[in-house]
């Protein structure tokens, strides 16, 4: 939803018209989309054995006649897919009327549904330069963009990195991403206790939790006397992160995105039981170029955790090249890049020339987060 959020945004900025086509779920998500036209469509979720497989074919097949219906008044350019099932019917509907498509895959391992379209898509839009299961005769009409982050992410990329030293306070920020993670709650506050006197006495720590954890949390942290603060929510994120010298989190792509944009290292625990392991893949391009350690969740132990610390802090030049290694991998246009690529579909020589009253609409079809989205995007079709 994020990715779709931000491509609405920047159409709208534009002078497009946007709508939302979603699921029940994906309308129940707070603070996107804003004021944005919003369809709600079934979608299905295959599960369950040969009954749950009927459901969602049912499911499917009533959401695509509906995105038909709606097409046929809308009369987009495009129609663009965030992957997960509530797009597959937004999709197969436009690629029965012969409207053009793209998917825009946010993760380095190519989506079921997106996987499963990718052959007849018009474009694919990829987060990573190297995407798994995207096969490579689909090289032509790839477009690598990058996962879009909020405004307030790029300006800290636009900033120096914070101060550090034996005389500077160590800020740490810990978040297990939008619910929190129950391994780094118990791993972290014991890994950094193992940490030698002279740096835990400089450690601030900003620490993300479940709320059945957040109280065993806090009693860890007052037992070995370090300084942190604990929430299950963090309401402003870009401010923490800006202040942070480094991060330990999951490797989710909007983290890897906002990371990498920021140009902030990172102990990168990937869940290990995320669809076809994805999170894994993600961390490999920011571990690679040597913005991150990526530490399995069955080696994340305090022992290995106070080690990668020490290594990554013992030298400050040493913490600060990482930084500047995350931030190479980082994207900051991938809004801009992810809209022009849209607005490419449809267009004439002289469309840069015909006014607004004749620009046509735009309409955005996701779902939520974990599921997937489909955006729409309708212009005059030339002179």
């Amino acid at each position: 939803m994020v990715p779709a959020h931000a491509l609405a945004g920047e159409l709208v900025r534009r002078g497009h018209r946007v709508a939302l086509v979603t699921d029940e779920r994906g309308k129940r998500i707070p603070g996107l989309f804003g004021d944005i036209e919003t369809h709600v469509m079934p979608a299905g979720r295959p599960a369950g054995g040969p009954l749950g497989w009927f459901k969602a074919w049912l499911g499917i097949r009533a959401g695509r006649e509906m995105a038909r219906k709606l097409y046929r008044e809308f009369k987009p350019t495009a129609v663009v897919g965030f992957g997960g099932y509530p797009a597959l019917p937004a999709l197969l509907a436009a690629l029965d009327l012969g409207i053009a498509t793209a998917v825009h895959e946010q993760n380095a391992v190519l989506g079921r549904v997106n996987r499963l379209l990718a052959g007849r898509v018009d474009a694919i839009a990829t987060a990573y330069p190297h995407v798994q299961r995207l096969k490579s005769k689909f090289a032509g009409k790839t477009h690598l963009v990058g996962n879009p982050v909020r405004e307030e992410v790029k300006a800290i990329g636009r900033e120096r990195f914070p101060d550090f030293g034996e005389g500077t306070a160590f800020r740490l920020l810990v978040t297990g991403g939008s619910q929190g993670a129950t391994v780094l709650s118990s791993v972290v506050p014991a890994g950094l206790g193992l940490l030698p006197e002279r740096l835990r006495a400089r450690l601030k720590i900003v620490q993300q939790c479940r709320p059945e954890d957040i109280e065993a949390v806090r009693a860890d942290y007052a037992r070995l006397g370090l300084d942190a603060e604990l929430t299950t929510y963090l309401e402003d994120l870009p401010t923490v992160l800006a202040s942070s010298h480094l991060v330990i989190a999951r490797a989710g792509a909007s983290t890897i995105a906002e990371l990498t944009v920021a140009g902030r290292p990172a102990i990168l625990v990937p869940l290990p039981s995320a669809m076809d392991d994805h999170q894994t893949a993600n961390a490999h391009e920011m571990a690679i170029e040597g913005g991150a350690r990526a530490i399995p969740q069955s080696q994340f132990t305090p022992e290995r955790l106070s080690t990668e610390i020490m290594r990554l802090t013992g030298d400050p030049e040493a913490l600060i090249a990482a930084a500047a290694h995350a931030k190479q991998c980082g994207r900051p246009l991938a809004t801009e890049d992810l809209a022009d690529l849209v607005e490419s579909f449809g267009r004439t020589p002289v469309m840069d020339a015909i006014g607004d009253d004749q620009r046509g609409k735009a309409a955005v079809a996701p779902g939520l987060a974990v599921g997937g989205a489909a955006r729409m995007l309708s212009e005059t079709r030339g002179i």
